[in-house]
C-alpha cells in the first residue's frame, strides 16, 4: 500500500509521517511536492503537521490554494483516503473538505505534550483496528487547535458519528480538564460524511515507536492498511482491481 505525504513550504512533520509509514508500518511512502498535481499512485494521502506557508493569514489558509490540493480534492471525490494531521487538519478545514474551523488555544499559548484521546467511532478506515472507547496516548503540538463549529454543524457531526476522537483522561472520562485547547465537545478529530477524510490535531506519527514513548499512533496507520486491503479484496471480487491492488489483496 502506498502513502503519499504532501510537502508544503513550512511542513515540519512530513519526514515524521514518512518514517512512521516506511519504518514502523512497513509500507511504501513517497513525498508529494505542493506544486505538483500528481499524487503518484498513492492509496492514502497524508497532509502533515507544521506551518504551511508560514501560517500567514490563518493556519492552512494559503495551503488550500496549492496545486496539489486540486488533486487531493479529486482524489477525495473518487473515494480516496486522506489523513490530515495537525496543520493538515487545519488545511482540510480551510479547503472545505471538513466542516468547522480552528481558533487559538483558549490559553493563547502553544501546547506541546502528550494527551489522551478516546476513540468514539471504530467503523472508519482510520480506526477499524481500535476498540470502541479505546484510549490512545499521542502528543499534540499546536497553538490553534481549538475546534469550533456552529450548533447545527456540531449536532450533525454527533448525529452522524463523525466525531472520531475526543480529548479524555487516561481512563477515558471526557472532562474539561482533559481538554488541552478548549475544543467544543472535546473534539480531537473528525471525519467527513462520506467517511474517507479524517482530520486530527494529535500526531499519531509521533507515537509510532516505543522509543517515542507510545506506539498508540500505529492503530491509525494499521487501520488504513486494513481498509486498503479489504478495498482491494472487494475490487478483485468485482473484477475491477488493478494488478497492484490484486497483489495487495493477496498479501
Amino acid at each position: 500500500m502506498k502513502f503519499g505525504v504532501v510537502v508544503f513550504p513550512g511542513s515540519n512533520c512530513d519526514h515524521d509521517a514518512f518514517c512512521a509509514v516506511e519504518h514502523a508500518l512497513g509500507q511504501e511512502a513517497a513525498f508529494l511536492w505542493h506544486e505538483s498535481r500528481d499524487l503518484a499512485g498513492s492509496d492514502v494521502v497524508i497532509l502533515p503537521g507544521g506551518f504551511s506557508y508560514g501560517d500567514y493569514l490563518r493556519t492552512g489558509a494559503i495551503a488550500r490554494f496549492a496545486p496539489i490540493m486540486s488533486a487531493v480534492k479529486e482524489f477525495v471525490a473518487q473515494g480516496g483516503l486522506v489523513l490530515g494531521i495537525c496543520n493538515g487538519f487545519q488545511i482540510l478545514l480551510e479547503a472545505g473538505l471538513l466542516p468547522g474551523a480552528m481558533l487559538r488555544n483558549r490559553g493563547l499559548k502553544f501546547i506541546c505534550r502528550p494527551v489522551h484521546i478516546r476513540v468514539e467511532n471504530t467503523e472508519t478506515p482510520f480506526t477499524n483496528a481500535c476498540r470502541p472507547r479505546q484510549v490512545l496516548e499521542v502528543p499534540i503540538a499546536h497553538a490553534e487547535g481549538n475546534y469550533f463549529a456552529d450548533a447545527a454543524t456540531l449536532d450533525e457531526l454527533e448525529r452522524n458519528g463523525q466525531v472520531v476522537f475526543r480529548y479524555a483522561t487516561p481512563d477515558g472520562a471526557i472532562t474539561d480538564e482533559a481538554n488541552p485547547n478548549g475544543s467544543l465537545h472535546n473534539i480531537a478529530g473528525i471525519i467527513n460524511r462520506q467517511g474517507n477524510v479524517l482530520g486530527m490535531m494529535p500526531h499519531p506519527e509521533r507515537a509510532s515507536d516505543a522509543l517515542l514513548g507510545s506506539r498508540d499512533g500505529l492503530f491509525i496507520f494499521q487501520s488504513l492498511v486494513h481498509a486498503g486491503v479489504h478495498a482491494g479484496v472487494r475490487a478483485v471480487a468485482a473484477g475491477r482491481a488493478s494488478p497492484k491492488a490484486e497483489a495487495a489483496a493477496r498479501r
